[in-house]
């Protein structure tokens, strides 16, 4: 039986090398003419019989309705990729602000660690699952088998634009770094040092009432302290200089970010729906601690909840116009799997990639960077508590699996 089997294999495989064949000398024969594109030689491969068969095995083997998933992608993206990547960063946008409304302003962004645990899970699953795959080998298709084109620079060209998207964001950060004067203004550790501050100046009161005269004969005649505190509340202390400046640079820095983020979402669609569909979930689960982390940012440099809710919102028009700035790229600059890679002939450096084709592996890069350097040092942090450092951080290993297996499933 093992010898029957590979037999078939080995017919299959010299039947798939003959149509290969084949179709590359086809393709010589419109090199000549200037038309030579991989598109072209796919589209010989789908006649042979050979490969034919194998779509009608393929069609056989699958089932006929698609899953749970897939309808659900199905109802929530069901127009073109210009109009579904709108759609995504609609979705990825509007509801994170909106539950910044149900966060009270003294919220703790240290406490999102597991939430931002499982959104990192995310991030690196879509990108190690997904994109990287779709980057480099395609997307399958349920109709018909596809065969992969081994071209000369086009993996280097590609690597290239991953290391490119990567350091635009080391830039970014190391930018606004030297702004804020070697803080991080991402950094979520400063709602301990505001609580840390609280308590020594109530210690400092605390001493200080100590050293005060027993006037309790007299406090019969004057209200309470604590309904003077109710008539006459203490100012608000005003946050310094370098604490506003963190806050308005972190909005900068949400601002180009979700423009990384809309890119991500328009080059994804335009190389699947199903890749769409998947970043646009990872997206989902990294913006929402992300929103609440910077959200209380705002809160603690000195914006209101109104303000900071309305500075939100604004960043979030960065989204629009990144995936905006994607679709113009896709529709003008074309991609290998679109009308225009069939009539212009070869594209960058010999190869059959389009600008378009580099916003894909270019995001890769950022989520690389937002899943690893930017999110992972704080996870990193360890406080003395042995037992309770252990427990958050197995904690954190879960919701990392958790968000890792939802892309993988």
């Amino acid at each position: 039986m093992s010898i029957r089997r590979s037999f078939i294999a080995g017919a299959l495989l010299a039947a798939s090398l003959a149509c290969y064949v084949n179709a590359a000398a086809s393709e010589h024969d419109r090199a000549s003419a200037g038309i030579l594109t991989a598109g072209h030689i796919e589209e010989q491969l789908q006649e042979c019989p050979i490969v034919q068969d194998l779509n009608a095995q393929k069609i056989a083997s699958n089932p006929s309705t698609g899953s749970l998933t897939s309808r659900i992608f199905g109802v929530l993206f069901p127009g073109s990729p210009a109009v579904n990547a709108l759609l995504a960063t609609l979705y990825i946008s509007g509801p994170p602000n909106f539950l910044l409304a149900l966060c009270p302003p003294n919220i703790d962004p240290s406490s999102l660690s597991v939430m931002v645990a499982f959104a990192v899970g995310g991030l690196m699953g879509d990108t190690l699952f997904h994109l990287l795959p779709e980057i480099f080998l395609g997307e399958d298709e349920v109709d018909k088998v596809k065969f992969v084109l081994v071209e000369p620079n086009k993996n280097l060209l590609l690597g290239v634009a991953i290391m490119v998207g990567f350091m635009t964001f080391v830039a970014m950060d190391k930018a606004l770094r030297i702004a804020t004067g070697g803080q991080d203004p991402h950094d979520h550790s400063h709602g301990h040092n505001h609580s840390s501050e609280k308590k020594d100046e109530d210690s400092t009161a605390t001493s200080s009432s100590v050293d005060k005269p027993d006037t309790s004969n007299v406090q019969s005649r004057k209200p309470t302290s604590s309904a003077v505190q109710q008539a006459y509340p203490p100012p608000k202390e005003e946050p310094s200089t370098s604490v506003k400046l963190g806050g308005y640079l972190n909005l900068i820095a949400d601002f180009t970010h979700n423009i990384t983020d809309g890119l991500a979402l328009s080059s994804s669609f335009y190389a699947s729906p199903t890749i769409g569909a998947t970043t646009t979930v990872a997206v989902f689960f990294h913006e929402i601690p992300h929103e609440v982390g910077d959200f209380a940012l705002l809160v603690q440099s000195g914006f209101s909840k109104r303000a900071a809710m309305g500075a939100q919102f604004v960043t979030a028009v960065g989204a629009f116009l990144g995936t905006v700035i994607g679709i113009a790229v896709q529709e003008i600059g074309g991609s290998s799997s679109g009308v225009l890679a069939d009539t212009d002939g070869p594209g960058l450096l010999g190869t059959s990639l389009r600008w378009g084709d580099m916003l894909l592996p270019f995001t890769a890069g950022t989520f690389l960077y937002v899943g690893t350097v930017a999110v992972i040092p704080e996870m990193l942090e360890t406080g003395p508590k042995k037992a309770e450092e252990t427990r958050k951080t197995l904690t954190q290993f879960v919701a990392i699996a958790a968000g890792a297996g939802i892309m993988l499933a």
